[in-house]
């Protein structure tokens, strides 16, 4: 008899893709805001990783607006990790804009424009509103059905029950149809929204838990809704002022959304929305919580854009502006003048600044050990060794590129785990920054438009 063979089954819990920063979950501090030594991905930069851990409470808050912070320090410093480190420790609920410097040359809007834009992305509303929902166990649905298609529409009954009571409500065609879509059966419970008629699933009744013998993993038992039927309930929108200006200020603008076609906004809206939203602020019906824009390479940015920075940062309504540079004393864009990190002193004297410090041989171990695990690679003790002493004497980045690129070497030579050899064969394969700036010097003359001194 032939072996029956099993569909294979792919693992499909981690479809994304391994980033650069994906090993990052937040700052590692402690609840004294005191920095662990290796903890949700962070290694080393213990003072920095503290700044930030201020900052980070000075924006949840929520008292303070427009602040600024630079982070600066030497290509490689966890500098974007940090700020990354921010943004997932404030969670999903404040808003967190990412925005690189060079971006806002490359749109099809003035920059001001732009940054105006990203500013009021990273300001989110939370707009608070009482609702009258049904909710209840689904005991019976019947619908009846016309004998000749198209006489007349759909007709039918809902059956829901709470513990206490139970209510049979009559159904047109649109809550069938909804029932139809959400695939409502007996034993399932419901929330419908009385105003806007939407049916909610929330779950499978513990009662009927035993009706079938196997069920999917995604099935959730929740237990039967007791009180009353119907119940009002306060519902909680996040959003932030960006959405509510672009769904204002065109006519498809909830699409415009999603398409990205926003374009240029008028004042006279935003002016509107913020008349509009202070208004709710007074009511109690919203609050505003103000996040984070983050600018990276923002030496990137001409002296115009530091000018509305300066003003935009004066407002009320303005987010915590986070800021990173690998620049040392060079020339403001747009000027001639020069500059520490390329920013006009006016601009620097409203920064509180964070400075990353190089990573030590003990540090760049720690982080290649993570990066390791984050790409689910095995490696030898003396691979890592090796790796970390690359590290040291050329980058960080170049020591964590070579992983991925030792993996294939280890897989083509049908190894399990990587071992020095496959190191060294990658490291003559692929020159770092020393090595590359060597062999141009050494065959300078042979390149095209050479500069450098004969």
């Amino acid at each position: 008899m032939a072996e029956l063979k099993l569909s294979e089954s792919r693992d499909l819990t981690r479809i994304e893709r391994i980033g650069a920063h994906s090993h990052i979950r937040g700052l590692g501090l402690d609840s004294s805001l005191e920095p662990r030594s290796v903890s949700e991905g962070m290694v080393g930069q213990t003072t920095a990783r503290k700044a930030a851990g201020v900052i980070l409470h000075m924006i949840k808050d929520g008292k303070i607006a427009g602040r600024a912070v630079l982070i600066a320090g030497q290509p490689g410093t966890g500098k974007t990790a940090i700020a990354m480190g921010m943004a997932k420790s404030l969670g999903l609920e404040t808003p967190f804009a990412m925005l690189a410097g060079s971006e806002l040359f490359s749109l099809e809007m003035s920059k001001t424009e732009a940054l105006m834009q990203a500013f009021r992305k990273a300001i989110g509303v939370r707009i608070k509103e009482e609702t009258e929902v049904i909710e209840g166990e689904v005991v019976e649905v019947q619908i009846d059905r016309p004998a000749v298609a198209g006489a007349a529409s759909k007709t039918g009954k809902l059956t829901l029950k709470t513990t206490e009571m139970e209510t049979v409500y009559d159904l047109g065609a649109k809550m069938i149809e909804a029932l139809g879509k959400e695939k409502v059966h007996c034993g399932d419970v419901i929330a419908i929204d009385k105003a806007s008629g939407k049916i909610t699933k929330l779950g499978r009744s513990f009662a009927r838990s035993r009706d079938y013998d196997a069920m999917g993993p995604q099935v959730k038992f929740v237990q039967c809704p007791d009180g009353e039927l119907q119940k009002r309930k306060e519902v909680v929108h996040c959003v932030t002022l960006h959405e509510i200006d672009v769904i204002n200020s065109r006519t498809q603008g909830f699409l415009a959304l999603f398409t990205g076609d926003t374009g240029e906004i008028r004042a006279e809206v935003r002016e509107q929305i913020d008349t509009k939203v202070a208004e709710w602020r007074e009511e109690g019906k919203a609050e505003i919580v103000p996040g984070v824009l983050f600018i990276d390479e923002v030496h990137m940015l001409d002296i115009e854009c530091f000018s509305f920075l300066n003003r935009a940062l004066e407002n009320e309504m303005a987010p915590i502006l986070v800021v990173a540079t690998n620049r040392g004393i060079t020339t403001i864009r747009g000027t001639n003048y020069k500059s520490p990190h390329g920013i006009p002193i006016d601009f620097l004297d409203r920064l509180l600044i964070i400075s990353t410090q190089p990573y030590t041989a003990d540090e760049i171990r720690k982080i290649l050990d993570i990066r390791c695990q984050e790409e689910d690679i095995e490696m030898s003790e003396g691979a890592k060794l090796l790796l970390t002493k690359t590290g040291v004497e050329t980058s960080l980045r170049y020591a964590i590129h070579l992983i991925t690129a030792a993996a294939l070497a280890c897989q083509k030579r049908k190894g399990k785990v990587v071992e020095p050899d496959d190191i060294t064969r990658v490291y003559n394969l692929f020159l770092d920054v020393k090595r590359s700036t060597q062999y141009l010097m050494e065959y300078q003359h042979q390149f095209m438009f050479n500069e450098a001194g004969g």
